[in-house]
């Protein structure tokens, strides 16, 4: 009986393990059912779609480190460093230990040719404070490489900085004119290290790395200057709370400080009334400013800041004044004056208290003797601060002018400021005021200038017709309206693809009216291409193939990415419209034909004559391959 037993339990035990183990396999097979099934050959495809990429990936490479070691050979000096960075900048995802390299020699290959440069321009007796007012604005060659560099690896760039840093002061002491622009309190000269950083983290801001900006940028948040007040007004609005905080602790430093004058109160008031309007006066009267791409409304701030800011600016402005021989004030006597007066009428809205002390003031600095106040009508007095003058008082005005005008210059000269005025605001009258100008050069100038104002105005209501009709009708240039019909085919090629490809035909043929040596005729051709890419794949080939002949008949093109200016001066100052950016460069069209056809893509950038368009079509088309993919996601195949 115990062997019975024994024997049975035995078999149950094995029965049980066995079922188990089917139960469980039939679970897996029904999962396996619900789960969709993939092919040997969809397999295989998946497979080979990663080899190509990576064969591809790998082609990109060679194409950059071989430019690179190209690069050393070049005879321009400002080529180098720029082909560098921004091969380190390609191959950063790739390989960062070469990047890195890279951009160390692009370093080094920048301060060689930024040498060149100041050694060129003032061994001839070139002051250099130009050459120093440039490095500080960021149009060097180590701000190219510094702006790429900063933003791959910080501790890169702060090596960089320090090394910038120590030269700028070595340099100093052999630079006089550089010495006292920067240790002139003027609130735009920061030094060229502060300069670079401001670039830098406003460039980080562009990109959404908001806290990587704010970090880099701290170390020179501690005064108030253009570039200090400009990133913070572009901080705020991306990032409000700490925008504000850092301007609360710029409004105890400058309220304390006893180098603060009228132009840190002025440059206070841009983050709070004037968002991208940065002015500041000087002793002998006359501004500077800058101008904002587009008007930003004033900041909502909470009633305490903004408090605080009328309270730091009185502090500031209502300072005693010092004996005319000792005042070594950025703005003087007449810059203050001019502060005041700008300021004013913000007190007189906001801080009743101190407008009575501040007009005072104002009343004392007027009636100095022999301070005569210059430029006591300049428009920046209200620019940003007062509701823009009516168009019909501004033609009111304009009679009341022409009835006191005693010559034919005066009259032309009227006219020619309000045509322009009320062009830029898209009033119809401003043809016929131009056409009214006697002086058929001057009136030619300004009626083209009025034109294109309303060709641009056109394209920003996305009015294609109209945009048409002036391209047509209007005294344009050829560039212009060659690229007025361009922005027309842009606007109809989702809507209306044919008549989009027959005004690129249109834009293309009147591109080629223009000088064969003249720069724009390539531009204007790769921004056509640029729109056939999306519409007509194989014009787009063509065009380019011909926009690649037309910059080797100009030695002006380099194939960056540059904005054309088309500029009037006016009473009130120099009035600019600007055309172009991505479009007129080469890097943009050939990202887009390297990820249609690397092979050919390639063969097309190397059929540039000269380096730089050539250096810069190679880049792009590597970077259409090495730039980063979404997780998972399988390059398409070149056909």
């Amino acid at each position: 009986m115990g062997n019975y037993y024994s024997t049975a339990l035995n078999v149950g035990l094995m029965l049980g393990v066995l079922v188990v183990p089917v139960s469980s396999l039939a679970q897996v097979a029904a999962e396996k059912k619900l789960q969709p099934q993939v092919s040997e050959k969809e397999t295989s495809e998946v497979s080979e779609a990663k080899s190509l990429h990576a064969q591809r990936r790998t082609f990109a490479v060679s194409l950059v480190t071989s430019l690179a070691d190209e690069a050393r050979a070049y005879r321009d000096l400002a080529l180098r460093p720029r082909v560098l960075a921004r091969a380190a900048d390609i191959l950063w995802d790739a390989d960062r230990a070469a990047s890195r390299q890279l951009f160390l020699r692009a370093w080094a290959a920048a301060e060689a040719g930024d040498a060149e440069d100041l050694y060129l321009n003032t061994k001839d007796g070139a002051p250099a404070m130009v050459i120093a007012l440039r490095r500080a604005s960021g149009r060097d060659l180590r701000s190219e490489v510094l702006s790429l560099a900063a933003v791959r690896d910080r501790a890169l760039g702060e090596e960089f900085l320090k090394e910038l840093k120590e030269k700028t002061s070595r340099e100093a002491a052999d630079a006089k004119d550089h010495a006292n622009l920067l240790n002139n309190n003027d609130s735009w000269s920061s030094s060229e290290a502060e300069s670079k950083r401001f670039q830098v983290a406003s460039e980080l801001l562009d990109q959404g790395e908001i806290e990587r900006a704010i970090e880099f940028a701290a170390p020179v948040l501690d005064k108030v200057t253009a570039n200090s007040i400009g990133f913070l007004s572009t901080l705020r609005g991306k990032r409000p709370e700490a925008a504000d905080k850092w301007f609360a602790f710029l409004l105890a430093r400058a309220e304390f400080d006893s180098a603060s004058d009228a132009n840190t109160a002025s440059g206070l008031s841009s983050y709070v009334f004037t968002p991208g309007l940065y002015v500041t006066f000087f002793p002998d009267g006359h501004s500077r400013w800058s101008q904002p791409d587009q008007t930003t409304a004033p900041p909502n701030l909470e009633p305490v800041r903004r408090n605080k800011f009328f309270q730091t600016a009185a502090s500031i402005l209502l300072r005693p004044l010092p004996p005319p021989d000792q005042d070594f004030s950025s703005s003087g006597r007449a810059g203050k004056y001019m502060v005041i007066k700008r300021l004013l009428p913000l007190f007189d809205q906001h801080a009743t208290d101190s407008a009575a002390a501040l007009r005072a003031q104002l009343a004392a600095l007027k009636d100095e003797p022999g301070k005569g106040m210059i430029g006591d009508e300049s428009p920046l007095i209200n620019q940003g601060i007062q509701p823009a003058e009516t168009v019909g008082a501004a033609m009111e005005r304009l009679q009341s002018r022409l009835d006191r005008a005693r010559t034919s210059r005066e009259r032309d000269s009227i006219y020619a400021e309000a045509a322009v005025t009320l062009a830029n605001q898209g009033d119809a009258r401003a043809p016929d005021l131009a056409d009214k100008i006697d002086d058929s050069d001057q009136r030619a100038r300004v009626r083209r200038y009025v034109d294109f104002e309303f060709v641009c105005l056109a394209i920003k209501k996305k009015e294609a017709a109209e945009v048409t009709r002036l391209a047509r009708v209007a005294q344009l240039s050829h560039t212009q309206r060659a690229w007025a019909y361009t922005q027309a085919a842009r606007l109809l090629m989702n809507s209306q693809r044919s008549r989009s490809l027959e005004w690129l035909q249109v834009a293309a043929d009147e591109t080629r009216r223009i000088d064969a040596d003249d720069p724009d005729r390539a531009r204007l051709l790769i921004a056509i291409a640029t729109q056939f890419v999306t519409g007509d794949a194989v014009r787009a080939w063509e065009v380019m193939s011909e926009a690649v002949k037309a910059a080797d008949s100009s030695e002006k093109f380099t194939g960056e990415n540059v904005k054309l200016h088309f500029p009037m001066m006016t009473k009130d100052g120099l009035k600019v419209t600007d055309i172009g950016g991505e479009d007129f460069g080469v890097s943009s069209i050939f990202r887009m034909l390297g990820k249609e056809d690397l092979y050919r893509s390639i063969e097309l950038a190397r059929s540039f004559k000269n380096e730089a368009p050539r250096a810069a079509a190679i880049l792009a088309v590597a970077g259409s391959v090495l730039e980063k993919k979404p997780a998972g996601q399988i390059p398409a195949l070149a056909p």
